[in-house]
């Protein structure tokens, strides 16, 4: 088993914001965390990081848990994508993808060539993007190059927290189709937070359900809409069978 969290709990002040949450995740497979504002998905996900400490709990990542090492050394470990990228404003696309493999220690030669090979990857040659800035960027862009920052120290496992929440739709689209791809070429595991069933649909092996705090289903897709666990399940699904009967309604009328 690659990642591990047992009981993980975090209360602020006097809201408990996750309780005894636990979950594992496999090499290579996607679990999506998903569910309404204020359910506790995002406070998990940035456990995970150790971005937030939990008050109880523990996470292992490929046998090592998360408390044995400093924070920094954990985090090099583990890729992160976040909402619209987070990318430093004052650094080039190249030094923004290269802070961890810089932090790592890699010699120049095997971080130009790493930065080269990601930038194909995500369609954004070294040669035309490296050198610019964030703000030269669109959105869809920046998001691409926060993935490409996420891939560069060779993690086993990706974080993403809403990382398509900014975009339009078509850029969405595109960026979903770039996750999926990048995820068979390259075999990480990741953990997505969002609040989009259909996002989670696209890209996860697995789907946890959180509501108050707690998981409460998890499994595939097809898991889930067959047998709902209760009505937060059921909302979530809701939204996505309106879209999807609507949307087979207008087509069956220009088909007509």
């Amino acid at each position: 088993m690659l990642l591990r969290a047992d009981r993980l709990t975090k209360t602020f002040a006097d809201t408990v914001a996750v309780d005894q949450v636990s979950f594992e995740l496999k090499a290579g497979e996607t679990l999506a965390l998903i569910g309404h504002s204020g359910c506790g998905k995002t406070t998990t996900l940035k456990m995970l990081n150790r971005l937030i400490e939990p008050d109880n709990g523990v996470v292992e990542l490929d046998g090592a848990v998360a408390s044995g090492m400093a924070g920094h050394e954990w985090r090099r470990r583990i890729g992160f994508v976040i909402q619209n990228a987070g990318l430093f404003p004052h650094k080039t696309v190249a030094e923004n993808v290269l802070v961890t493999p810089g932090l790592l220690g890699w010699d120049r030669a095997r971080q130009q060539a790493k930065l080269h090979e990601l930038l194909d990857m995500v369609g954004l040659p070294a040669r035309d993007y490296a050198h610019r800035y964030p703000a030269e960027l669109s959105g869809g862009q920046r998001q691409r190059i926060g993935l490409a920052r996420a891939l560069a120290g060779e993690p086993d496992i990706v974080l993403m927290d809403e990382p398509f929440a900014a975009l339009d739709p078509l850029t969405k689209d595109g960026l979903i189709a770039d996750i999926a791809r990048l995820r068979r070429e390259l075999g990480f595991a990741s953990v997505l937070v969002t609040h989009d069933f259909g996002e989670a649909l696209r890209l996860a092996d697995r789907i946890a359900v959180m509501d108050g705090g707690r998981i409460v289903q998890t499994g595939t897709a097809r898991d889930l809409i067959a047998s709902p666990a209760n009505k937060v399940v059921e909302d979530l699904l809701a939204a996505p069978r309106l879209m999807a009967a609507t949307v087979g309604r207008a087509f069956g009328e220009g088909g007509s």
